[in-house]
């Protein structure tokens, strides 16, 4: 793997571990995620930077194995070009089942795990 795909998935990794440190000192509950404008926009950004990542990923190694890679960068473009249409359900969903499994993922590749 080349080193602009390993900038990447760094990339991926600093915002999975971003978001993960706004439950630092929050109980990590849907009510109070529902209810913090500022984190929900701020997690929502850091998806949008998982998506961009994994989009370029995607563009530069076809081969790669990450998780539904493709969804990834659905749920990016969603939430830029249909704003409106993103639920904190989603977002919420995303934030407890898939980025845990994104972060094994990634720090494997990475030779982090």
């Amino acid at each position: 793997m080349d080193n602009v795909v390993k900038t990447w998935l760094f990339d991926i990794l600093s915002s999975i571990n971003e978001i993960e440190s706004y439950f630092l000192e929050t109980p990590k509950m849907f009510e109070i995620y529902q209810n913090d404008l500022r984190t929900k926009r701020a997690i929502e950004r850091n998806i949008e930077i998982i998506g961009e990542a994994m989009s370029r990923i995607l563009k530069e190694d076809r081969e790669i194995e990450i998780s539904n890679s493709r969804k990834i960068v659905d749920v990016r473009n969603r939430i830029i070009h249909g704003y409106d249409s993103v639920s904190d359900d989603v977002i919420w969903g995303i934030v407890i089942k898939n980025l845990p499994v994104l972060q094994k993922e990634v720090e494997f590749l990475l030779g982090e795990q």
